[in-house]
C-alpha cells in the first residue's frame, strides 16, 4: 500500500502539529535557550571589541556596587 505525496504531507503536517501542543513546555524550553545562546553569543561578541582590563579592576569594579 502506497500513499500518495498530498496525503504523506498531511499525515507530517498532523504528526508535528500534534507534538508540538503535546510537547509546548519543551518547545519553549528549547525557544528559552536558543534567545540565550544569542544573548550570549552576542554579549561575547561585544565583550571581544572592548578593551582588556585585570583581574584587579574586575574585583574593584564589583567591590564599589
Amino acid at each position: 500500500m502506497s500513499i500518495s505525496e498530498a496525503e504523506l504531507r498531511a499525515t507530517v503536517k498532523a504528526a508535528m502539529t500534534e507534538a508540538l501542543v503535546e510537547q509546548r513546555a519543551l518547545l519553549r524550553e528549547i525557544i528559552e535557550e536558543v534567545i540565550e545562546d544569542i544573548a550570549l553569543s552576542r554579549a561575547i561578541d561585544e565583550g571581544m571589541k572592548t578593551p582588556i582590563v585585570s583581574r584587579e579592576e574586575v574585583f574593584a569594579a564589583l567591590d564599589s556596587q
